[in-house]
């Protein structure tokens, strides 16, 4: 009797398991036809940059390491192109909230030169840090820590900057503090007449999936349609971070990135300015392939999203991620499939 129920408990547990495996592989199979249905036809022609675009600057910008000719460099690089914004990254906060000025010595030199070789260029001030409780980090939900980076942004906007850029990783969906820290930092924006900016995870690609990330890895890699939206309704800028998505290639990334474009898109207002970010950068991980996240891929795949979903939408664009990182490929990439330039 005892053989007979051990035996009977590992073959029902052999049939829970294939059926688990059947289901997970007709889950993934059915998810890589749709991805593939995406990315499939050909891009609106008028799916293309309407002079919204941005590019993430490195820290080297304004801690004494570049030059007037750098400036001049970047210039000539953007010129005629869409990119209008510069994150420039000015932090890292300090896991209080506070901004050690001695971080970027440079900033004012870097607003100033910025501003004149790049007439009409926003420079925004790019802050962020690591959030609790997946790490040692920013705790949004302390009414202190907020209120010391709502003076770390008042700080920044001093130098010069046009706005302010939060990069905070990763807020949970659903998260309080963060929307409460945006309606703080946003009353300071708001009162000097410059832009709130933010970065974002990807949204939900199932419903649901955010929680399903938390409670398996404890990690909170996206957030809910709605939550996205919540967040959308009090910046005036928001960059969807469209990358490290672990598509292993093009097709299914770029479809990603179609249908992520299609989320941001349905619940963005439309007079926020939606940015949808492009891999400027190699890695070769399980998180990022990068034979497959590819700054063409992402492009097409936002033309495919932003032509069926909001067609003529002028508040929308792509940011490049990173200007150290990129090649001359992924600047002529972005030249002539966005941009529609000679590369």
């Amino acid at each position: 009797m005892s053989r007979w129920r051990k035996a009977f408990t590992w073959r029902r547990a052999s049939v829970v398991l294939l059926v688990f495996v059947c289901v997970v592989l007709t889950v993934v199979g059915a998810a890589g036809i749709v991805l593939r249905l995406e990315y499939a036809g050909e891009p609106a022609a008028d799916a293309r940059t309407s002079g919204r675009d941005a590019v993430w600057l490195g820290h080297a910008w304004v801690d004494g390491r570049k030059t007037d000719d750098d400036v001049a460099a970047l210039a000539t690089l953007l010129r005629g192109t869409g990119i209008k914004d510069l994150f420039v990254h000015t932090g890292p906060l300090a896991h209080d909230g506070s901004l050690p000025a001695e971080l970027s010595p440079r900033a004012e030199w870097f607003v100033d030169a910025a501003h004149r070789m790049l007439p009409g260029a926003r420079v925004q001030s790019w802050l962020g840090d690591l959030a609790a409780p997946e790490f040692d980090g920013l705790q949004v939900d302390r009414p202190e820590v907020r209120t010391r980076i709502a003076a770390s942004a008042q700080q920044a906007l001093k130098l010069g900057f046009d706005g302010i850029h939060l990069d905070i990783e990763p807020v949970r969906s659903g998260s309080r503090g963060f929307l409460a820290l945006l309606d703080q930092v946003h009353a300071v924006t708001a009162d000097r007449k410059v832009v709130l900016s933010v970065s974002a995870p990807q949204i939900d690609p199932l419903p649901g999936l955010h929680a399903v990330g938390i409670a398996v890895a404890d990690h909170g890699k996206w957030w809910a349609q709605a939550y996205f939206a919540d967040v959308a309704r009090r910046v005036d800028q928001v960059a969807l971070m469209s990358y490290d998505t672990s598509m292993p290639m093009v097709s299914l990334y770029g479809g990603y990135v179609a249908q992520q474009t299609e989320l941001a898109l349905q619940v963005t207002p439309t007079a926020v300015d939606l940015l949808m970010g492009l891999p400027a950068f190699w890695a070769d991980d399980l998180g990022h392939h990068g034979s497959a996240e590819t700054v063409a891929g992402a492009i097409r795949g936002v033309r495919m999203g932003l032509g069926r979903t909001a067609p003529g939408r002028q508040a929308f664009g792509v940011a490049l991620y990173v200007d150290f990182a990129a090649t001359q490929q992924d600047w002529a990439s972005y030249r002539r499939d966005w941009c529609g330039l000679e590369s």
